[in-house]
């Protein structure tokens, strides 16, 4: 009798407990009506949230990945700090206060980040440039290089006049005068590029989509790459067109019209754009 009673206890414990149903989320009830004690499911939500928090950590990580790389380049510290410059511009209306300061002490420092800057554009003037490139888009694309580098050569002697290095003060001012000059023809020079280069690439998609019959043209790899080059060079026009306007507002070539708030207004606009456009590539998920 004894023995019997053993096994029949061992039977008891080996059975799972059954609970009286009660209101509760859905997966302690799933778990209960699988049989299984609280203990266990209990230990499924802990596994279940923890999970998740570390799908969240491991998202948030990413994200910050991106920021760090972008934030590594110089170009981009450039572009932000523009955006504040021109920003405080935007404020202060040419007004002297607290926004004034900002800009100017902000466009000082901006000066820091372009030293030694001219070489890019001076290495782009001596490159070969694309194969069947019509020969009016090379001048003007080698215009632009060699205005835009001589304007980030003569903004150093800037820098030197600003922070007391270069005493001629008179002189500093004039080149200073001389770079803006330079940058705003490099502007036009890259407007002209754009438009010409958007052109071309219109002509290339009309001929894509009389051999696609515009039939599923967007399904066509190299339609969608040519629709992405388009528009990123009219994303670059419009910049390149703003910043020919912000050149006549810092010479005040017609000061009546394009007032230190528009040039503020223009100059945060395309620092933006700027800063759009230095954003790293999203990351493509494979597909199994």
């Amino acid at each position: 009798m004894n023995i019997l009673r053993t096994k029949q206890a061992i039977i008891n414990l080996s059975r799972p407990i059954k609970h009286k149903k009660k209101k509760t989320n859905s997966l302690s009830l799933n778990q209960q009506s699988k049989g299984y004690p609280f203990p266990v499911f209990a230990v499924f939500e802990v596994i279940s949230l923890a999970l998740s928090s570390m799908t969240t950590l491991d998202a948030a990580r990413a994200e910050l990945a991106l920021a760090v790389l972008y934030l590594n380049k110089a170009e981009a510290r450039d572009k932000i700090c523009r955006a504040i410059q021109y920003g405080s511009k935007f404020l202060s209306n040419g007004e002297p206060g607290t926004a004034q300061n900002v800009d100017k002490s902000t466009s000082l420092a901006r000066k820091v980040f372009r030293l030694f800057k001219f070489i890019n554009d001076l290495h782009g003037l001596i490159s070969p440039t694309a194969p069947g490139t019509p020969l009016p888009l090379v001048l003007l694309g080698k215009s632009k290089n060699a205005l835009l580098s001589t304007f980030l050569f003569l903004d150093q002697i800037v820098w030197l006049g600003r922070t007391g290095i270069y005493k001629n003060k008179e002189r500093a001012d004039l080149i200073g005068q001389i770079s803006l000059f330079c940058w705003m023809g490099s502007s036009i020079c890259t407007t002209l590029v754009e438009l010409g280069e958007i052109g071309r690439i219109s002509g290339q998609l009309k001929k894509l989509e009389k051999d696609l019959k515009n039939s599923e043209k967007y399904q066509n790899e190299q339609y969608r790459a040519k629709l992405k080059k388009s528009n990123e060079r009219s994303l670059a026009l419009v910049k390149a067109a703003l910043d020919t306007v912000v050149a006549v507002g810092l010479l005040q070539l017609a000061p009546k019209k394009v007032t230190p708030r528009v040039t503020g207004a223009l100059g945060f606009t395309t620092s933006l754009i700027s800063c759009y456009q230095l954003l790293p590539a999203p990351v493509k998920s494979k597909v199994p």
